[in-house]
This record gives C-alpha cells, structure tokens and sequence, in this order.
C-alpha cells in the first residue's frame, strides 16, 4: 500500500481523529454526549498520539487499513489492530481537549495504520486515487452521532438494563408495589391487559414486574451479596388509587389502574412492581480495571448451569470492589487433577489453570455486577474464577 505523507497541519488534525473519535466539527462535537473516559486513558492517549506504539504489540495481522463498517463495534476493530483489544489507547491517540467523545467513528470512515519509525498510529483518512492510496485530511461529518458505531455488540446489552436487577435485601421487593387483581378475574395477564396495584407509587409512571427473589451466595463464604428476582414484564400507570369510606363506614381502598405494556411471561397477582430504571448504559470503552482484581461468577442468568458467548453471568465482586462499567476480565479454567500414569508412584498433578475467555461488566451494584461473555473456549460454570485481563 503507497503511503502519502500529510503535511504538519494535516497530522495534527490527524491525531484528532485517531480511532475511537469521529471528527464532526465543533456545532457536533459540543452535542455530543460526554461518554466516561478514565484519567489513565486520557493520560495514555495523550502519550501515544505522539509516540505510537511498538510494531510487535499490533495484531499479526492488522491490515493496513480498514473501512468501518454499519455492524462493527470499536471491540471489533480493536481485535484487527492489537494483540489486546481493551488496550485500545495505546494506540489510539486524541486530543481531549477538543474532541471530548471517543466513541464517534462512522460507517464509511477509512482507518490507516500509519508505520513509520518503528512504531505504530492509526489515522483517519480517505482514500484518494488509484492504488489505495489514502489522504490523511480530517473532514466535517455530516449526520447524527446516533450513526456512531459501539464500543461492544450494544443490541445484546440493552434487554438486560431492566431484566436483570440485583436487590440488596429480599424486604427490598416485599415491601413494593403490588398486583393485588387482574381483569375481570383473570388468573394470568397478558400483553395490553388490565392489572390492580396497590401500593406507594411517588408518581412514577413506568414500572417493572418481578417475582421469586432469590438469593445469589458468593461461592467460596456462601455469604448472600444479593438477590435477583424473576423478571416477568412492565406496566404503566393508567389511574391512580385513592382511599376513601364505603356505604358502611368502613375504610375502603381504591387501587391503582395498570396496563401491561409488555411480558416475558404472563403476570399475576402478587408480581411486585420496582421503577423503571433510567438508561444507565452510556457507549463504555472496554478496559482493563487500574487494580487488580479477582473474583469468581456467582450464577448464569436466567437459571443456566452453563454459559457460552454472548451469555450474562452475575460476578461476586462490584463498587465497592472497584469495579466499573466497560472493565475487561479474564476468565480462567481450573486446571484438572490427574494421575502420572507414565511412572509407578502414580503421582497425583495438578495441571495449570487455564485462561479462556474474556468478560464485559456493563452493569455494577455494590457488592455485585453483571458481565457479557465476549468470547470463551469452554463453558462457563458457577465458581469460574476471574481476574484482570
């Protein structure tokens, strides 16, 4: 590929646009949203927009340039350029000052690996000319950030935002909001149905149904983090209850009128409703937590015995633990115990453990958090250890 060298002007504004960031211009840039990036991240990318990285930490086969494509993800890309993709920074190079969200690349944009010197840098450019020849100029991006590509496969994420809730103790759900009857007597509700509620509602509209909390026990002290509830569905609020006195004297309750707006399975009396969560899900960067960290999967969502890729698993270590949406974790297999076979003592080994997949967290409690298989060689089981990638 024939590498055309940009002026000092061009490189400069290059660095701007180094991926992991769209350049869109300032009226863009300053509605864009101001996705997190960690202190370290910003130091490290500052450092490397200028240096670049070692050719020997680039894939062995990071192409020369690629297109970005509607579908990628900023893990997908990274995969085709570092041996490590969570250490995206490295060589993603940007200036902060001026481009605050690093997450607005765009299908169509052409993303150069730029060698030179014996380091590595990626660049936005375009390609000029035969011969795949490609312009290292930044230009203003039309078009609304909602095209951005993701940091990771978002689409699996976002069913799990209110579907998968960890309560820190079960009086937490006993003590909500209550379907107490149904429509015209109905055992089960189904989409679109009627349902009675009674319970404080503090004006909120938009509520979840679960049922069944169950606790979730670390795997090595069995002591109880949390627990998880069934999801069933959610209703909105129609009407909302009153007290008043009926013919007799007596105090009559009127209860709140619901409709059930959508089911992952038929509702009944007795579901407990909690608020609607605000979408906490901003595009993350996938990274390696600052510290180390060490735990083990407490149990597979949706009552699994064993998780593949793209599979949720609650994790025994949260907040106070350290731990972040987008932080990246290894996955690691318990080396087996077997009998040398080859000598007459029959010694008992014990093989190494075993790296074999990677972990996305993108939702944190305190003492808990939920991960995304991103890839693993084995199955994931209850007790799977984990550590810094």
């Amino acid at each position: 590929m024939s590498q055309r060298q940009p002026s000092c002007r061009a490189l400069s504004l290059s660095v701007l646009v180094a991926l992991g960031v769209g350049f869109s211009g300032a009226s863009q840039a300053q509605a864009a949203p101001n996705f997190p990036v960690t202190a370290q991240q910003k130091s490290t990318a500052q450092q490397v927009a200028q240096a670049g990285v070692a050719l020997s930490e680039l894939s062995p086969n990071a192409p020369d340039s690629y297109t970005v494509k509607r579908g990628d993800t900023l893990w997908d890309i990274s995969k085709l350029f570092l041996t490590s993709p969570w250490r995206w920074p490295e060589l993603w190079g940007m200036n902060l000052q001026q481009i605050r969200n690093p997450h607005l690349i765009f299908p169509g944009q052409v993303l150069y690996l730029d060698k030179s010197n014996g380091r590595a840098r990626l660049r936005l450019g375009q390609p000029v000319g035969g011969g795949g020849t490609v312009k290292l100029s930044p230009r203003i991006r039309e078009g609304s950030i909602d095209d951005a590509i993701a940091s990771v496969p978002v689409h699996l994420l976002e069913p799990f935002f209110n579907e998968a809730v960890i309560f820190e103790s079960s009086d937490e759900l006993l003590r909500a909001p209550r379907i107490v009857a149904t429509q015209e007597g109905r055992v089960m509700l189904s989409r679109g149905e009627t349902a009675y509620v009674r319970g404080e509602l503090n004006g909120r509209r938009d509520w979840r149904l679960f049922r069944e909390p169950k606790p979730l026990r670390d795997p090595s002290t069995r002591e109880v983090l949390g627990y998880e509830a069934q999801y069933v569905g959610s209703m909105s609020l129609v009407r909302e209850g009153a007290e008043g006195t009926g013919a007799d004297g007596a105090p009559l309750i009127i209860p709140s009128t619901f409709s059930v707006t959508a089911l992952r399975q038929e509702a009944a009396n007795g579901d407990r409703l909690a608020p609607l969560a605000p979408r906490d899900f901003d595009n993350v960067v996938p990274r390696a937590p600052a510290n180390d960290v060490t735990g083990q999967v407490v149990s597979i969502y949706g009552d699994g015995l064993t998780a593949g890729q793209n599979h949720i698993v609650a994790l025994n270590r949260g907040a106070q633990d350290g731990l972040e949406r987008g932080h990246v974790l290894a996955l690691w297999r318990d080396g087996a115990t077997v009998k040398d076979g080859t000598t007459g003592d029959n010694a008992t080994l014990k093989l190494p453990d075993e790296r074999h997949g990677l972990l996305f967290v993108f939702r944190v409690f305190d003492r808990m958090s939920y991960a995304l298989i991103l890839n693993v060689q084995q199955p994931v089981n209850p007790g799977d250890r984990f550590t810094q990638p």
